[in-house]
């Protein structure tokens, strides 16, 4: 929480990248359920320093990590489901990088 907020985005950008990396492997399944939530977190304790465009992109991911995690029990088995999260966590992982000035 005392990081600033491009270490901040950094950190999310990097759990975004390994839930994109490990959940090709089902039985990664509990760490993913884990980074799922852990992400949804990093995003509640960075927004008070954020812009509005930060925000935004931040509550897009959070709302749709919420979601993920709410149902990852029943769908870390579906592999449609999982490409869609591994797509999505590869990108916003880029798009956080960028916004950090990392890439």
């Amino acid at each position: 929480m005392q990081d600033k907020l491009p270490t901040q985005l950094g950190g999310l950008a990097a759990n975004l990248a390994r839930i994109a990396s490990i959940s090709k492997n089902p039985d990664n399944w509990e760490v993913v359920d884990s980074l799922l939530e852990e992400s949804k977190y990093f995003i509640e304790w960075m927004i008070s320093n954020a812009t509005l465009n930060e925000l935004i992109l931040l509550a897009e991911i959070q709302r749709q990590l919420a979601f993920w995690h709410s149902l990852w029990p029943q769908i870390h088995t579906n592999e449609i489901e999982c490409e869609t999260i591994r797509q999505y966590s590869q990108k916003w992982s880029k798009d956080l990088l960028k916004m950090a000035q990392f890439i």
